[in-house]
Protein backbone atom coordinates (compact mmCIF):
# COMPACT_ATOMS: atom_id res chain seq x y z
CA UNK A 1 0.00 0.00 0.00
CA UNK A 2 1.23 3.66 -1.11
CA UNK A 3 -1.00 5.83 -0.54
CA UNK A 4 -1.77 7.75 2.59
CA UNK A 5 -5.01 6.49 4.42
CA UNK A 6 -6.54 10.28 6.38
CA UNK A 7 -8.98 9.18 8.62
CA UNK A 8 -11.96 11.73 9.23
CA UNK A 9 -13.68 11.37 12.54
CA UNK A 10 -17.36 13.97 12.68
CA UNK A 11 -17.87 14.18 16.44
CA UNK A 12 -20.89 15.81 18.01
CA UNK A 13 -21.73 15.28 22.04
CA UNK A 14 -19.68 11.98 21.83
CA UNK A 15 -18.66 11.71 25.58
CA UNK A 16 -15.13 9.61 26.49
CA UNK A 17 -15.71 6.88 23.70
CA UNK A 18 -13.97 9.66 21.20
CA UNK A 19 -10.98 8.89 23.56
CA UNK A 20 -10.87 5.53 22.58
CA UNK A 21 -11.70 6.12 19.46
CA UNK A 22 -8.57 8.92 18.10
CA UNK A 23 -6.10 7.14 20.27
CA UNK A 24 -6.33 3.85 18.20
CA UNK A 25 -6.50 5.80 14.85
CA UNK A 26 -3.38 7.66 16.14
CA UNK A 27 -1.28 4.18 16.77
CA UNK A 28 -2.29 2.90 13.38
CA UNK A 29 0.91 2.81 11.09
CA UNK A 30 -1.54 2.94 8.03
CA UNK A 31 -3.05 5.99 9.09
CA UNK A 32 -1.01 8.83 7.81
CA UNK A 33 -3.42 11.95 9.10
CA UNK A 34 -6.20 12.03 11.44
CA UNK A 35 -8.89 15.15 10.63
CA UNK A 36 -11.45 15.52 13.30
CA UNK A 37 -14.80 17.81 13.03
CA UNK A 38 -16.11 18.82 16.27
CA UNK A 39 -19.83 19.76 15.53
CA UNK A 40 -20.53 20.69 19.32
CA UNK A 41 -18.96 19.64 22.86
CA UNK A 42 -18.78 20.48 25.83
CA UNK A 43 -15.95 22.56 27.14
CA UNK A 44 -14.02 19.95 29.08
CA UNK A 45 -14.23 17.47 25.97
CA UNK A 46 -12.72 20.57 23.57
CA UNK A 47 -10.14 21.02 25.93
CA UNK A 48 -9.26 17.51 25.31
CA UNK A 49 -9.36 17.48 21.90
CA UNK A 50 -7.28 20.59 21.77
CA UNK A 51 -4.36 18.57 24.29
CA UNK A 52 -5.13 15.46 21.27
CA UNK A 53 -3.99 17.89 18.63
CA UNK A 54 -0.81 19.61 20.42
CA UNK A 55 0.44 15.99 21.37
CA UNK A 56 0.04 14.57 17.78
CA UNK A 57 3.47 15.65 16.37
CA UNK A 58 1.29 16.63 13.56
CA UNK A 59 -0.36 14.13 12.53
CA UNK A 60 -3.92 15.21 13.91
CA UNK A 61 -6.07 18.60 12.91
CA UNK A 62 -8.87 19.69 14.12
CA UNK A 63 -11.80 22.32 12.53
CA UNK A 64 -14.56 23.33 14.27
CA UNK A 65 -17.93 23.76 12.95
CA UNK A 66 -21.59 24.74 13.95
CA UNK A 67 -23.20 21.92 13.60
CA UNK A 68 -23.59 21.69 9.69
CA UNK A 69 -24.97 18.01 9.92
CA UNK A 70 -22.84 14.56 9.94
CA UNK A 71 -22.65 14.62 5.95
CA UNK A 72 -21.06 18.38 5.08
CA UNK A 73 -18.84 17.92 8.71
CA UNK A 74 -16.62 15.10 6.28
CA UNK A 75 -17.21 16.95 3.48
CA UNK A 76 -15.58 19.56 5.15
CA UNK A 77 -12.82 17.45 6.61
CA UNK A 78 -12.37 15.45 3.20
CA UNK A 79 -11.12 19.39 2.20
CA UNK A 80 -8.55 19.55 4.41
CA UNK A 81 -6.78 16.60 3.19
CA UNK A 82 -4.62 15.88 0.25
CA UNK A 83 -4.88 12.05 1.03
CA UNK A 84 -5.27 9.45 -1.65
CA UNK A 85 -7.60 7.62 0.54
CA UNK A 86 -10.44 8.60 3.27
CA UNK A 87 -11.28 6.72 6.17
CA UNK A 88 -14.71 7.37 7.40
CA UNK A 89 -15.48 6.38 11.03
CA UNK A 90 -17.96 6.85 13.61
CA UNK A 91 -16.25 8.96 16.70
CA UNK A 92 -18.09 5.77 19.15
CA UNK A 93 -15.94 3.29 16.77
CA UNK A 94 -12.56 1.97 18.06
CA UNK A 95 -10.71 1.28 14.47
CA UNK A 96 -9.15 -3.15 14.87
CA UNK A 97 -5.24 -2.48 13.96
CA UNK A 98 -4.53 -3.50 10.56
CA UNK A 99 -8.33 -2.70 9.59
CA UNK A 100 -7.25 0.37 7.58
CA UNK A 101 -5.15 -1.23 5.22
CA UNK A 102 -7.53 -4.33 4.63
CA UNK A 103 -9.88 -1.74 3.53
CA UNK A 104 -7.76 -0.17 1.04
CA UNK A 105 -7.00 -4.10 -0.43
CA UNK A 106 -10.28 -4.22 -0.96
CA UNK A 107 -10.81 -1.39 -3.39
CA UNK A 108 -7.55 -2.72 -5.16
CA UNK A 109 -9.01 -3.52 -8.69
CA UNK A 110 -12.23 -2.64 -8.22
CA UNK A 111 -14.55 -0.46 -10.57
CA UNK A 112 -14.54 3.33 -9.54
CA UNK A 113 -16.29 4.79 -7.77
CA UNK A 114 -15.64 2.33 -5.16
CA UNK A 115 -16.50 2.18 -1.62
CA UNK A 116 -15.04 -0.45 0.90
CA UNK A 117 -17.15 -0.89 4.26
CA UNK A 118 -15.82 -3.38 7.39
CA UNK A 119 -16.99 -5.38 9.76
CA UNK A 120 -18.95 -3.24 12.79
CA UNK A 121 -19.39 -5.49 15.98
CA UNK A 122 -20.47 -4.74 19.67
CA UNK A 123 -19.44 -4.93 22.99
CA UNK A 124 -20.43 -8.50 22.81
CA UNK A 125 -18.66 -9.45 19.51
CA UNK A 126 -21.45 -9.82 17.49
CA UNK A 127 -21.84 -8.14 14.16
CA UNK A 128 -24.23 -5.17 14.43
CA UNK A 129 -27.36 -4.03 12.06
CA UNK A 130 -25.95 -2.21 9.04
CA UNK A 131 -22.30 -2.73 7.94
CA UNK A 132 -23.42 -4.88 4.98
CA UNK A 133 -27.40 -3.89 3.00
CA UNK A 134 -28.90 -4.82 -0.08
CA UNK A 135 -30.10 -1.44 -1.62
CA UNK A 136 -32.26 0.40 0.22
CA UNK A 137 -36.04 -0.19 -1.29
CA UNK A 138 -39.49 1.33 -0.37
CA UNK A 139 -40.65 -2.12 0.86
CA UNK A 140 -37.56 -2.57 3.22
CA UNK A 141 -38.02 0.72 4.34
CA UNK A 142 -41.74 0.13 5.50
CA UNK A 143 -40.24 -3.33 7.07
CA UNK A 144 -41.72 -5.55 4.63
CA UNK A 145 -38.34 -6.89 3.23
CA UNK A 146 -34.54 -7.41 4.20
CA UNK A 147 -32.68 -4.70 3.81
CA UNK A 148 -29.65 -5.64 6.29
CA UNK A 149 -27.80 -8.81 5.93
CA UNK A 150 -25.80 -9.10 9.68
CA UNK A 151 -28.41 -12.62 9.57
CA UNK A 152 -26.39 -13.97 6.84
CA UNK A 153 -23.22 -16.19 7.31
CA UNK A 154 -20.58 -14.45 7.18
CA UNK A 155 -18.03 -14.17 4.07
CA UNK A 156 -14.55 -15.17 4.23
CA UNK A 157 -13.90 -12.38 2.02
CA UNK A 158 -14.96 -8.87 0.27
CA UNK A 159 -18.17 -9.28 -1.25
CA UNK A 160 -20.01 -6.79 -3.36
CA UNK A 161 -23.01 -5.11 -1.48
CA UNK A 162 -25.97 -2.68 -2.25
CA UNK A 163 -24.71 -0.36 0.78
CA UNK A 164 -22.31 -0.47 3.77
CA UNK A 165 -22.22 1.58 6.74
CA UNK A 166 -20.94 5.40 7.07
CA UNK A 167 -19.47 4.55 10.40
CA UNK A 168 -17.09 2.70 9.09
CA UNK A 169 -15.76 2.67 5.19
CA UNK A 170 -13.16 3.91 2.87
CA UNK A 171 -13.12 5.59 -0.45
CA UNK A 172 -10.38 7.00 -3.11
CA UNK A 173 -10.66 10.72 -1.98
CA UNK A 174 -11.02 10.90 -6.60
CA UNK A 175 -13.72 8.65 -6.41
CA UNK A 176 -14.75 10.83 -3.56
CA UNK A 177 -14.96 13.84 -5.01
CA UNK A 178 -16.32 12.58 -8.29
CA UNK A 179 -19.39 11.65 -6.63
CA UNK A 180 -19.38 15.55 -4.70
CA UNK A 181 -19.05 13.98 -1.56
CA UNK A 182 -21.94 13.10 0.85
CA UNK A 183 -25.44 15.00 0.09
CA UNK A 184 -25.55 17.70 2.27
CA UNK A 185 -29.54 17.86 2.03
CA UNK A 186 -29.29 15.18 4.31
CA UNK A 187 -28.68 16.14 7.98
CA UNK A 188 -28.25 12.87 9.61
CA UNK A 189 -28.65 9.14 8.43
CA UNK A 190 -29.39 7.11 5.32
CA UNK A 191 -26.11 9.73 3.56
CA UNK A 192 -23.75 6.39 3.78
CA UNK A 193 -26.94 4.89 1.70
CA UNK A 194 -27.43 7.55 -0.78
CA UNK A 195 -23.79 7.75 -1.67
CA UNK A 196 -23.37 3.77 -2.43
CA UNK A 197 -26.35 4.10 -4.59
CA UNK A 198 -24.74 6.74 -6.64
CA UNK A 199 -21.54 5.02 -6.83
CA UNK A 200 -23.33 1.85 -8.29
CA UNK A 201 -25.63 4.01 -10.53
CA UNK A 202 -22.03 5.43 -11.34
CA UNK A 203 -20.96 2.26 -12.37
CA UNK A 204 -18.42 1.56 -9.30
CA UNK A 205 -19.25 -0.84 -6.42
CA UNK A 206 -19.47 -1.20 -3.20
CA UNK A 207 -17.66 -3.87 -0.75
CA UNK A 208 -18.55 -5.40 2.24
CA UNK A 209 -14.64 -6.68 3.73
CA UNK A 210 -15.30 -8.57 6.51
CA UNK A 211 -11.73 -8.98 7.68
CA UNK A 212 -11.61 -4.97 8.52
CA UNK A 213 -13.10 -4.15 11.78
CA UNK A 214 -14.33 -1.98 14.11
CA UNK A 215 -15.68 -2.41 17.54
CA UNK A 216 -18.68 0.21 17.84
CA UNK A 217 -20.59 1.40 21.29
CA UNK A 218 -23.52 2.88 19.41
CA UNK A 219 -25.60 5.96 20.60
CA UNK A 220 -23.03 7.46 22.54
CA UNK A 221 -24.34 11.39 21.37
CA UNK A 222 -26.00 13.72 23.87
CA UNK A 223 -29.40 13.58 21.55
CA UNK A 224 -32.31 12.05 22.36
CA UNK A 225 -33.61 9.13 20.51
CA UNK A 226 -36.87 10.65 19.18
CA UNK A 227 -34.69 13.65 17.07
CA UNK A 228 -32.48 10.88 16.10
CA UNK A 229 -35.86 9.03 14.55
CA UNK A 230 -37.17 12.35 13.01
CA UNK A 231 -33.92 13.16 11.49
CA UNK A 232 -34.18 9.09 10.14
CA UNK A 233 -37.22 9.89 8.80
CA UNK A 234 -36.80 13.01 6.78
CA UNK A 235 -33.92 11.56 5.19
CA UNK A 236 -35.58 8.64 4.23
CA UNK A 237 -37.76 10.87 2.57
CA UNK A 238 -35.65 12.70 1.24
CA UNK A 239 -33.97 9.72 -0.40
CA UNK A 240 -36.92 7.70 -2.01
CA UNK A 241 -38.07 11.16 -3.62
CA UNK A 242 -34.76 11.80 -4.86
CA UNK A 243 -34.20 8.54 -6.61
CA UNK A 244 -37.86 8.07 -7.89
CA UNK A 245 -38.04 7.49 -11.22
CA UNK A 246 -41.06 8.54 -13.29
CA UNK A 247 -44.49 9.83 -12.02
CA UNK A 248 -46.01 6.62 -10.98
CA UNK A 249 -42.71 5.56 -8.98
CA UNK A 250 -42.79 9.32 -6.94
CA UNK A 251 -46.49 9.01 -6.17
CA UNK A 252 -46.24 5.47 -4.68
CA UNK A 253 -42.97 7.30 -2.41
CA UNK A 254 -45.21 10.09 -1.23
CA UNK A 255 -48.30 8.02 -0.71
CA UNK A 256 -45.62 6.36 1.62
CA UNK A 257 -43.61 8.76 3.72
CA UNK A 258 -46.08 9.13 6.36
CA UNK A 259 -45.90 5.33 6.43
CA UNK A 260 -41.94 5.06 6.91
CA UNK A 261 -41.65 7.34 9.99
CA UNK A 262 -44.63 4.84 11.63
CA UNK A 263 -42.51 1.76 10.57
CA UNK A 264 -39.53 3.45 12.47
CA UNK A 265 -41.54 3.84 15.71
CA UNK A 266 -41.99 0.00 15.54
CA UNK A 267 -38.96 -1.36 14.83
CA UNK A 268 -35.73 -1.82 16.83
Amino acid sequence: MTEQIAALVVTYHTGPRLIECLYALKSDPALSEIIIADNGNPPDLRIWLDAFIAGADGKAKLIRLDNPGFGAAVNRAASETDAGLLLVINPDCVIRRGSAQQLAEALEGAATPAIAGGRIFGVDGKEQRGARRNTLTLAAALGLSRWTLEAEPSPSGPVDVGAISGAFFLIRRADFQALGGFDEGYFLHVEDVDLCRRAIEAGGMVIYQPLAGALHYTSTSDVSSATVQSHKARSLARYFRKFAKGPIERAVVELSVPFIALALRFRR
